[in-house]
This record gives structure tokens, sequence and C-alpha cells, in this order.
């Protein structure tokens, strides 16, 4: 079993940042694929960046250049920088876990799912 308890939403302005913290607990070791999805009101869970082991990353179009992903694996905690944000960055962020082998752009090969945290970017 692992555990993810992601922490760091909030709301700020329109080209501010955010530093968004998952901490993971459990059989972390068996998980190297690690993602942020989020999801808007009204609309579907979206990949937003994906590290495997630790310098195998991956980024939506739409945050590319914009945000960062990175993990302390001695720390056990997966990070989201996230600069310049925009209105339609607002959403509930969402941590994952998977094995090695998944495609990391969809949902369906992440099999651990932390809780959510609440961002919201005014204009």
């Amino acid at each position: 079993q692992v555990q993810l308890v992601e922490s760091g939403g909030g709301l700020v302005q329109a080209g501010g940042s955010l530093r968004l913290s998952c901490a993971a607990s459990g059989r972390t070791s068996s998980r190297s694929t690690m993602g942020w999805f989020r999801q808007a009101p009204g609309k579907e869970r979206e990949f937003v960046a994906a590290v495997r082991w630790i310098a195998n990353t991956y980024y939506a179009d739409s945050v590319k250049g914009r945000f960062t992903i990175s993990r302390d694996n001695a720390k056990n905690t997966l990070y989201l920088q996230m600069n310049s944000l925009k209105p339609e960055d607002t959403a509930v962020y969402y941590c994952a876990a998977g094995p090695s082998t998944i495609v990391v752009f969809t949902t369906t090969g992440y099999d651990y799912w932390g809780q959510g945290t609440q961002v919201t970017v005014s204009s």
C-alpha cells in the first residue's frame, strides 16, 4: 500500500507561484512513476506532469515552461513548482503513483491517488 498526501494549494493572483508537495508513505519503492493531475469543475481529470524514476519528466503542453516536477526520494516527496499561474490553472490537483511501465499521460495506470489540493488563480 502507498499513501499520498498533497499540500501547498491555495489562492494566488494570476502571474503568481505556488509549490505543491505530495508526501508518500508505505511501499513507495514499488512506485517509480509519480504524476500530477488536475480536475476543474465540470471537466475530466487531466494530466499535468509526471516523473519516472528521477530524471525522466513529462509535461502537458499547457504547463510546459511554467511548471516543474521534481522528487526527493530521501524525503519520499513529490513536488510541483508552478510559476506564471493563469486563471485556467484553477483546479483540484491530485498526486498519483504507479509502476514504471505505465503510460504517464493517462489516469488508468496509476493505482494510488491522493485526496487532492485546491489551487485557485484569480484574474
